[in-house]
């Protein structure tokens, strides 16, 4: 299963200008913000925002209920499918995070 799941840019990375730290259901994830760095401000806008994350790759910014609904929805999904579960934990299908 391919998906993606929304994380809170908490900070910049310090070394590498194109990756920040977004914390993802209380675990902490550098993701690659390339895809959503903003043109004409600086990259601290970032910081707060929430983005949805694939495969280590910020993909889009989302707004704040946007993403709350999809946390849920993945946390409902994880009742009938056992990998969401592992997934939102950290605890598997890490692939997505990476």
């Amino acid at each position: 299963m391919c998906i993606g799941i929304p994380g809170q840019i908490v900070a910049l990375h310090a070394i590498r200008a194109d990756h920040a730290w977004a914390d993802v259901c209380g675990l902490r994830r550098e993701v690659n913000i390339a895809l959503v760095v903003p043109n004409d401000q600086p990259l601290t806008t970032l910081v707060g925002r929430w983005v949805l994350i694939h495969v280590g790759f910020a993909m889009s910014l989302l707004d704040e209920q946007e993403a709350k609904e999809t946390l849920a929805a993945l946390r409902a999904m994880e009742e009938v499918e056992a990998d969401v579960g592992l997934f939102l934990r950290g605890e598997g299908g890490n692939d997505a995070l990476r």
